[in-house]
């Protein structure tokens, strides 16, 4: 493997590393650069927060789970680089100091990455910016104060745009290995050509954010095999909006979709706004999300209710398929060898949708449940219902009897009460250390009560009531 990058302005090449060595293990071990921390190694915690940029913007990033080969032709800046060639402090960083924004100085690296990055993006909502980085002394106040107070500084010129070299290439074809290497990556520029290769590699495993494989490596220690890295595959990203449907790249970044959504269906923003953080938004893809068939997964159980249809791809031929038949049973999908998600489409329909994730914390929190409810109101009656919850079985599921039980219904709490029983039919949750099965089956039946609540204009967010 050969890759070439800018590191803080620097070009660097990296040669005979493996496909799946971390950016933060290379910066620690091979270039000396330790204020990247390593905390979590698995993306929570945001101490190893690096700003990478291309010809899409500047992103802050978990290096902890961003493996060398994504790195190709972009631009890296560790919390080394924040500041100037010369030692000049950046504003977000004579912030800090103003405002006694540190102490043990742990996560302090990679606040001031992120803070930095949304400087230079001209981004003020400090504590959705800052929610993927975790402070256990400091406390947030004086670091919120911090980024409040740089906003108005002008972005120093040492970090103006543009910051990276667009004429760095990917670094060549792969060098000769030895019988004991693993395998070079695949980097695919096309669909098409990926198509190809994935037919006749159907075992290998595919990449795009790493926001859930980089964990099979950091916490599994898994040997991955052959790889492939769809990052560089432009035409499998992007979001396509005509009068029929939303059609929506597998490639497309959960940072993308969240304004898309905000213009069509808001609850569903919303609940992405709550997605992981910036940081592993910024990587995590919808068809990652979608192809991983987690049964917690938060994007399937709205993309369900919305009635989405999955389009597959084998080699030159694609199927298309109802969203909710994709997940047959924990850890099996509808997926042939050599078969890879290719984009999903949405309806255009009114916006009925409500998200309701329910996890320990508010933000960053793998959800006990997460309900999205969908449903059509005719003069007073219940025309349709597309109920879906992720977390109440092996994968994410239809609440197909409690919709017959509204379905023709006055809507109101009768009809809210009528469906009680069905509640069981449908689901049979597990306990775990999330929830307990009592209580995710009482707080799904909470939540269609929430659905009517809002309806009737009652507010029920956390963020919205008040004493």
């Amino acid at each position: 493997m050969s890759i070439t990058f800018l590191l803080n302005g620097e070009t660097v090449q990296v040669r005979d590393e493996p496909p799946t060595r971390t950016l933060l293990d290379w910066l620690r071990e091979n270039r000396r650069l330790t204020g990247t921390k390593e905390g979590c190694n698995e993306g929570d915690c945001g101490a190893c927060t690096v700003m990478v940029s291309d010809e899409g913007g500047h992103r802050a990033l978990n290096a902890c789970i961003l493996f060398l080969p994504q790195l190709a032709g972009k631009a890296v800046r560790t919390v080394e680089g924040i500041s100037g060639p010369n030692g000049e402090l950046h504003p977000v960083q004579q912030a800090m100091i103003d405002h006694h924004g540190a102490q043990c100085g742990f996560c302090t690296p990679g606040f001031i990455v992120s803070m930095a990055t949304a400087h230079l993006n001209g981004r003020t909502d400090h504590d959705d910016q800052l929610a993927g980085n975790l402070c256990r002394c400091t406390g947030y106040a004086p670091i919120v104060r911090a980024a409040r107070a740089a906003e108005g500084a002008p972005v120093p010129e040492w970090l103006a745009p543009p910051i990276f070299g667009p004429e760095i290439s990917s670094g060549g074809a792969a060098e000769p290995r030895g019988a004991d290497s693993p395998p070079a990556p695949f980097q695919p520029a096309t669909t098409d050509e990926f198509a190809r290769w994935y037919v006749d590699h159907p075992d290998a495993t595919l990449i795009a954010g790493a926001t859930d494989v980089g964990l099979w490596v950091t916490k599994g220690m898994r040997d991955l095999g052959q790889t492939a890295f769809l990052g560089g595959i432009a035409d499998l990203r992007g979001i396509e909006v005509t009068d029929t449907a939303i059609r929506i790249g597998a490639g497309t970044t959960l940072s993308a979709l969240l304004p898309a959504m905000a213009d069509h269906h808001p609850d569903l923003a919303e609940m992405i706004r709550r997605y992981g953080s910036v940081q592993v938004r910024n990587a995590a893809t919808l068809g990652g999300n979608i192809a991983n068939g987690s049964p917690i997964g938060d994007g399937p159980p709205a993309l369900i209710a919305l009635g989405a249809t999955l389009h597959l791809r084998r080699g030159d031929e694609r199927r298309d398929l109802p969203l909710e038949d994709f997940f047959i049973d924990y850890g099996k999908q509808d997926r042939a060898p050599g078969e890879f998600v290719e984009a999903v489409s949405i309806p255009r329909q009114d916006d009925r949708l409500k998200c309701y994730k329910i996890s320990k914390r508010f933000d960053q929190d793998i959800s006990a449940l997460c309900g999205c409810f969908n449903l059509r109101i005719a003069d007073g009656q219940v025309v349709e219902a597309r109920i879906a919850f992720g977390g109440m079985a092996g994968t994410p599921k239809r609440a197909r009897a409690v919709e017959q039980a509204l379905t023709g219904q006055p809507w109101g709490a009768e009809a809210v009460a009528g469906a009680w029983d069905a509640w069981a039919t449908d689901f049979t949750p597990l306990s775990d250390m999330r929830a307990s099965a009592a209580y995710r089956l009482d707080a799904a039946r909470g939540l269609l009560t929430r659905y009517l609540l809002e309806d009737l204009g009652a507010a029920t967010r956390v963020l919205e009531v008040r004493a």
